[in-house]
């Protein structure tokens, strides 16, 4: 018998029909209440194989137990009314109506503020799968530290593509700007255009847009819309599609979908991947969004862009100049270990070009580009998109930064660049208790801390998960602007204090990128400049190294160069 049909036995006919009599039904009853065509319905109670879910669900709504009305003998693996060539000719002429409405879709693609949208297949670069989330291994802040570059985590990765070739249900996780959302229409354009799973009819669905259909329509409903918009006009193909396993369901944004409607989207998910088991679905949803899943999936993650796949995303970028742009774009990144850390994000390395685009080179100073990486982080991003975030906190922006802020001084000065999520939560804490712009917030501390930082590193990526309980900035660069921001944001009773503080570590090379943020961001750097003189003569009699280091960090603050 087919793993996707069952059919009634004899016995178990008279027995349907008896309790169709008992609770008053006709067939066509029984068909509307269920919310399906009367043809399966027809067939059950003719002993004909139909969809094993629909099977179940008419002997739920009769009071019956499905396996005593089920008879177990063997069925061909396909029903009766669609024979193998018959369901490669339904697909492939699917597949050709479907066609221009996946193209329209999903092969054109905005770039942040570049004027004009480009095709997909002229920008995008791999993409490359981790098979485990990295957020939820079990390791130690040494294990960590042992295996990794600073904040680079190490791990095999596997070409996405190939990924879903080989598993037929993908939950895959990624940080704001991974390239999800291209990365799944990238699936959708290959498997359009016959160079991926051509066996499969793609079906792309925004589920932002799914759960905001007016009346609500179930995802099979709105899935057999869109197709009929396509111009499949008999309501029984997608039926038969999703029935016989020949569908490629892409379901983009989980996180996306407001709160008041997940849990309506998530149950649709359910119906379908258990009713139609046999299609490959993905999901794409962010890191930290939600902590529900579905068990027959496979979880993976986006991996961060590497060496490679930066250079191919600049070739690709500046090939409508020439091929030395590309060069000199990677060559400067090379030389900048913090804009390299950007640019593994295919969203802020977005930033990058789009910069680059303008002068062929980097701003002389650095903070104007990493202040507009982390507005664009912290609002411009979702805003471009018209989307608006589950919050359970409402704080200003200013207000989340300086939480922010409060989290990398107290991190960075201690020399961790990974650290507990306890003392993450300590700062939250810390911070939403002490700022006199919280009294109203402070109404709505029921809200626990660790759900504020869930929501922040999901929102944002301003923070992530990089093992169980143990975080990290998104790029070190981040915790340093952060860090230099607490200080010139002191309030003017402890300013004096903090640049003291801060000129301490005029010799360690590590605080560099703290002191010329520092510098660039106050209005009047002099009385720090005043200061780090004053440190720098102290030094004078001590290691020599030191002093070398502290000389030519002065040296750079006052020409203010480029991080």
């Amino acid at each position: 018998m087919s793993r996707r049909s069952l059919q009634a036995s004899a016995e178990g006919m008279k027995k349907a029909q008896a309790a169709l009599i008992r609770n008053s039904l006709t067939q066509q009853a029984l068909a509307e209440e269920l919310s399906i065509s009367r043809q399966p319905v027809s067939k059950f109670f003719q002993g004909k194989p139909v969809d094993r879910y629909i099977f179940v669900t008419i002997c739920e709504k009769l009071g019956l137990e499905w396996d005593e009305i089920a008879s177990f003998c063997s069925l061909p693996d396909v029903d009766d009314a669609a024979s193998t060539s018959q369901m490669e000719s339904l697909v492939q002429t699917v597949r050709e109506k479907v066609h221009d409405s996946i193209a329209r879709r999903c092969s054109i693609i905005r770039l942040l503020d570049k004027e004009q949208p480009v095709s997909l297949e002229s920008i995008y670069t791999d993409v490359y799968i981790l098979e485990r989330v990295t957020g939820r291994r079990r390791l130690s802040l040494a294990q960590l530290y042992e295996s990794s570059d600073k904040n680079k985590i190490y791990q095999k990765r596997i070409s996405g593509l190939e990924r879903v070739e080989r598993y037929n249900k993908h939950w895959i996780w990624g940080k704001p700007g991974s390239g999800k959302t291209t990365f799944l229409k990238w699936v959708a354009t290959q498997c359009n255009s016959d160079q991926f799973l051509s066996n499969l009819v793609p079906i792309f669905i925004t589920l932002k847009d799914f759960a905001e259909t007016k009346g609500q329509p179930s995802l099979l409903d709105y899935i057999t819309v869109q197709f009929e918009e396509c111009g499949v006009v008999e309501p029984q193909t997608v039926l038969t599609l999703l029935t016989q396993g020949r569908s490629l369901l892409l379901l983009d944004g989980l996180d996306e979908v407001k709160k008041t409607e997940l849990n309506r989207v998530l149950q649709e998910i359910r119906n379908v991947s258990t009713r139609f088991c046999a299609n490959s679905i993905v999901i794409t949803c962010r890191i930290a969004a939600l902590e529900y899943t579905f068990e027959e999936f496979t979880e993976v993650e986006v991996a961060d862009f590497d060496d490679q796949q930066i250079a191919d995303f600049a070739a690709k970028w500046f090939q409508a100049q020439d091929t030395l742009q590309a060069e000199r774009f990677v060559q400067k990144l090379q030389a900048s270990q913090p804009l390299k850390e950007l640019a593994s994000n295919p969203l802020l390395l977005t930033l990058l070009c789009l910069v680059f685009d303008e002068t062929a080179d980097f701003p002389t100073h650095c903070l104007q580009l990493y202040q507009e990486a982390v507005d664009l982080l912290l609002k411009k991003w979702d805003a471009k998109r018209g989307i608006e975030r589950n919050q359970v906190y409402k704080q200003s922006r200013q207000d989340k930064e300086d939480m922010l802020s409060q989290i990398a001084w107290t991190t960075f000065e201690r020399g961790e660049y990974f650290f507990k999520v306890s003392a993450v939560k300590q700062g939250i804490s810390h911070h939403i208790h002490t700022s006199p712009e919280n009294s109203t917030f402070l109404e709505t501390l029921q809200v626990d801390s660790e759900d504020i930082l869930k929501s922040i590193e999901a929102q944002h990526g301003l923070l992530v998960e990089r093992a169980r309980g143990i975080y990290s900035f998104g790029h070190i660069i981040f915790q340093k602007y952060f860090a230099a921001r607490k200080i010139v944001a002191s309030p003017p009773s402890h300013a004096q204090e903090a640049f003291q503080n801060l000129v301490c570590h005029m010799s360690e090379k590590r605080w560099r990128e703290v002191f010329l943020f520092a510098v660039q961001m106050l209005p009047n750097p002099d009385y720090l400049l005043q200061l780090m003189k004053r440190q720098l003569d102290s030094l004078v009699a001590d290691d020599e190294t030191q002093y070398d280091n502290a000389k030519q960090l002065l040296i750079d603050c006052l020409n203010n160069p480029s991080c």
